[in-house]
């Protein structure tokens, strides 16, 4: 499937993603799944092999690589730990807003430092009391000479624990065009990070709460212009949360066949393996099937992306398609270990947790099918693929693609993949 949509360095990448996460995240996994806390270290090395830039123009430092990029880094870290892979799709997602909103100055001053790992920037947007009601948010942000002052507080922030930079939508006036985003540096006064609390799964990833006391912020820190902020959000979990939620997913689904066929072929039952059984074929045959149909839909919709082409549809659809398929085939697979899968010792249990939390985050499967049966009866309020399609473009398809990038002082291994596109 992959040739439709990859060439021969997306497989090249493929590769040393593949092989850093069995070498360097696999023998962690027992480890985060014992202590059940964020993994800072891991993050940062993860972070400093230049992936978290993949999206990043190399005039940035960034790999400019695009989304089928970015897609398969995630799916092949998902594939040994969903909870890195989150930990960097979460840093990918947080690098958007600046990406589509910031202004050359922004670029210039964090997009380097993203795309090296020096920097991991996160997108807070959700509240207690609104929850995936944006309008909802009541936090604010009010003018004070030359600062605003925000306060408030944000929950669900994907690596808030670990995040360097975060960008914050609040209120700075009424209505949809009420809502503003800032850049906001950890440790900046008036900043803080609530306490972990235990999650199901996902151990060794962080979404918690960010509070805001007064917190004075540079008005120069101001993403876009006033008023920007619902843009910001919408934009981000569009064309970022849903495609890299999708390959989070997709990397969970990939783990659930690889271990439920080893264990189906290892396992023994009236004299022969557990596989050979009709009924264990046919299972293994569903899960199969929903793979092959989950990562079409996932690698179908970044390539639309890459090209600059309209595809919210195709990435709300990818995002539903993965998740519940993902969520099914992990059921089934606990069905086939039956008693064996209820053990920590086996990973089984582990995907089926993890596979969890993927469902709510930029929209529940409701929420995606709300949208889409929205453009289905012509109801849709204009597609963000199309109208930041001059930033989505594939770099290679612009003149300064082909410029060798800088010396920046990025880690060797974030220059050789650099190098590949």
């Amino acid at each position: 499937m992959h040739r439709y949509f990859t060439d021969r360095r997306h497989e090249v990448l493929r590769r040393q993603v593949r092989d850093f996460a069995e070498r360097e995240i696999r023998p962690r996994v027992a480890g985060m799944e014992a202590h059940r806390t964020v993994s800072p270290d891991l993050s940062r090395l993860i972070a400093r092999q230049g992936w978290i830039g993949a999206t990043v123009h190399r005039r940035y430092g960034g790999m400019g690589a695009g989304h089928v990029a970015k897609t398969l880094i995630i799916e092949e870290l998902s594939r040994v730990s969903a909870a890195m892979g989150a930990m960097a799709q979460a840093s990918q997602l947080g690098a958007a807003k600046i990406i589509h909103f910031g202004s050359e100055e922004q670029k210039r001053a964090w997009l380097p430092a993203i795309a090296s790992g020096d920097c991991l920037p996160t997108i807070a947007v959700t509240e207690p009391h609104s929850g995936g009601h944006v309008l909802g948010m009541a936090s604010t942000a009010v003018r004070d000479g030359d600062d605003y002052v925000l306060s408030g507080r944000k929950i669900y922030v994907g690596n808030s624990h670990i995040g360097d930079l975060h960008g914050v939508v609040v209120r700075t006036g009424e209505g949809s065009g009420g809502l503003s985003a800032f850049l906001v540096e950890s440790g900046t006064p008036g900043f803080r990070v609530g306490p972990q609390q235990p999650a199901m799964g996902l151990h060794g990833f962080s979404f918690g709460e960010l509070f805001f006391d007064e917190c004075r912020v540079p008005a120069a820190n101001l993403l876009g212009r006033e008023g920007d902020g619902l843009s910001v959000a919408y934009s981000s979990s569009v064309l970022y949360g849903r495609p890299n939620l999708t390959a989070v997913s997709l990397g969970i689904h990939q783990a659930v066949l690889d271990e439920t066929t080893a264990f189906c072929t290892e396992r023994h039952r009236y004299g022969e393996p557990l596989a050979e059984l009709p009924t264990i074929k046919l299972k293994l045959g569903r899960i199969q099937s929903r793979l092959l149909l989950a990562r079409l839909a996932a690698y179908h919709a970044v390539h639309l992306l890459d090209q600059g082409l309209p595809c919210d549809a195709e990435l709300m659809n990818a995002k539903l398609v993965n998740v519940e398929s993902a969520l099914e085939s992990a059921r089934e697979a606990m069905d086939i270990h039956a008693a064996c899968g209820l053990f920590t010792d086996r990973p089984v249990e582990r995907f089926l947790r993890d596979a969890h939390h993927i469902f709510a985050p930029a929209g529940t499967s409701d929420v995606q099918l709300l949208r889409l049966g929205e453009l289905a009866l012509g109801q849709g309020k204009g597609e963000w693929s199309d109208r930041l399609a001059g930033l989505l473009r594939t770099p290679s398809d612009s003149p300064e693609a082909t410029a060798s990038p800088g010396s920046d002082g990025l880690p060797d291994g974030r220059g050789a993949l650099a190098g590949v596109f």
